[in-house]
């Protein structure tokens, strides 16, 4: 028997596929659930109210200031602190819920709150904390109402009031602007390609055959963007998982090597070591002890 990432789905039976609650009785109910590694298919919002903890999404430490706003994406592995008890409020929303038209998608996929090329965003909102808590007070009133024909809707349009505020905040702090054109476009589809693709499809000509460039135009792209080149992206991608499972699993190397399209364990032990300097079982070794 192996132990894989806790995964939850949203859950079933909500009028919408929205949800706030409270971090405080989150933390007491299901403590044992959210201070160990997992993820979800669903979209998070964190308001941590209070500071002093540490929250970690794959592999990095946020110090949690006082008004401190996570952005988790879909399926990143994260994991709250398990000694300072939080207070603060949780959204969590689905693709369903949200992307309702073609324009709804483009946000989402184009937000710097859930698309950063470089870390997990993060917002200290001291300043405007007062109009965050209204709109999570009109979330919160609106949902506690009998759904009907416009409450999804209205939903939406705080949310997304919310969201854009948290986006206005975020470029006026510490945050790399990165410049949209082509280039860009071409990271996020690869990006994109690549999150479904991973598992079996490391080859760049592949991934530049399906956006229907060359394989230079897509190394220029983000060699020129992000000062990668297409193939570092994809092991980096491939890392990550390894590491999620190694760390966060007791999935036998063996289990994994196969989980990440390598036909032979040994092939997997040696791509890890070129990209780690280590093997995956001393990874794990490291990281457990």
């Amino acid at each position: 028997m192996t132990e894989d990432i806790l995964k939850y789905d949203f859950k079933e039976g909500l009028p919408q596929e929205f949800e706030i609650l409270q971090m405080k009785q989150l933390y007491a109910e299901f403590k044992a659930e959210i201070t160990v590694a997992h993820r979800a298919e669903f979209y998070q919002v964190l308001w941590f109210q209070k500071g002093g903890s540490v929250h970690y999404v794959d592999f990095k430490p946020i110090v949690i200031e006082p008004n401190t706003v996570v952005l988790v994406n879909k399926n990143s592995v994260q994991q709250f602190d398990r000694k300072v008890p939080m207070e603060g409020k949780v959204i969590l929303f689905t693709d369903h819920f949200f992307c309702k038209e073609a324009s709804d998608v483009r946000f989402l996929k184009s937000s710097i709150l859930f698309n950063d090329l470089f870390e997990t965003p993060h917002i200290v909102i001291p300043n405007i904390s007062s109009i965050f808590s209204e709109l999570i007070t009109a979330l919160e009133t609106e949902i506690e109402q009998q759904k009907d024909e416009y409450q999804a809707d209205v939903l939406r349009n705080y949310l997304r009031n919310f969201l854009l505020l948290l986006e206005r905040e975020r470029r006026n702090q510490d945050f790399t602007e990165i410049k949209k054109g082509p280039d860009l476009d071409y990271i996020m589809i690869f990006k994109e390609l690549l999150e479904h693709q991973f598992h079996h499809n490391k080859q760049v000509n592949s991934y530049a055959t399906q956006m229907y460039i060359t394989k230079k135009r897509l190394n220029l792209a983000t060699s020129k963007v992000l000062g990668l080149t297409p193939k570092k992206i994809i092991d980096d991608r491939i890392m990550l998982e390894a590491k999620r499972l190694l760390a966060h699993s007791t999935t036998s190397v063996k289990e994994i090597s196969f989980a990440l399209g390598f036909e032979e364990p040994t092939n997997f032990v040696k791509y890890f070591r070129k990209n780690h300097l280590s093997t995956p079982l001393e990874f794990r070794d490291s990281f457990l002890s």
